[in-house]
């Protein structure tokens, strides 16, 4: 077939052409809207808020092949007293040592949190004391709960009768902990559990399979219940 036929077909057809063009577009542009993207919260203080690089990314994987999630593989990373923290659904904060959170910070946050936001923290060994404080700020009225077995973020795909156990720190038991405002979980708290540890690619702690496995889908839950609340 030649150019002449070709342009000849075109000219006759180019309507259709341009459907099915913005068709695909639209498909296309589509995908790219439901993907969602999640993020890791950086904050000031000295602490290791980038802790657990292979964490969130394996997690990420984890959701999207067994909940089907559609979040994007790589998550971003978001300053606390960023306007772009209200861009992603869920924040993930982590770390060993010192977390501050400047008075704008933490009106940031607590903005964020109750427009719809959800916050999931997991305590990495020495981030307790200052995790609580800092959050204090955010919410002066509210406590740190502990959350029982029988909440649905323990019983989304996966039903839980304790918290995962990953590492331990001080012979403490894992505690589940939340910040409720208005009846609604905001904020997820991992205590004792080091639950971000078990995400990470195996090398990096050497854990067993069944470990790490049950901290994936103890994520996974927090994600679901993030994403449906």
């Amino acid at each position: 077939m030649n150019f002449k036929i070709l342009l000849s077909i075109y000219l006759k057809n180019k309507q259709f052409v341009l459907i099915t063009l913005l068709l695909v577009f639209f498909c296309f542009t589509s995908g790219i809207a439901n993907a969602q993207q999640i993020a890791i919260l950086k904050y000031e203080g000295g602490g290791d808020w980038y802790a657990n690089p292979t964490a969130l990314p394996n997690l990420i994987t984890f959701s999207n092949k067994n909940n089907n999630t559609k979040i994007d593989k790589k998550p971003a990373t978001v300053d606390v007293s960023s306007s772009e923290i209200f861009n992603y659904p869920i924040v993930f904060l982590t770390g060993h040592g010192n977390v501050f959170f400047s008075e704008d910070a933490a009106q940031n946050l607590r903005n964020y949190l109750v427009s719809g936001g959800f916050l999931q923290i997991s305590d990495n060994y020495g981030l307790n004391p200052y995790i609580r404080k800092e959050m204090k700020k955010v919410f002066p009225e509210l406590e740190f709960l502990e959350i029982p077995m029988d909440h649905p973020i323990y019983n989304q795909k996966y039903s839980f009768t304790a918290l995962p156990k990953i590492h331990e720190h001080n012979n403490k038991p894992p505690q589940g902990f939340g910040l409720f405002n208005k009846g609604r979980l905001i904020c997820f708290y991992d205590y004792e559990s080091d639950l971000s540890d078990g995400w990470e690619d195996e090398v990096v702690h050497n854990d067993p399979f069944e470990i790490r496995i049950k901290a994936l889908q103890m994520g996974a839950n927090i994600i679901s219940y993030a994403f449906k609340n």
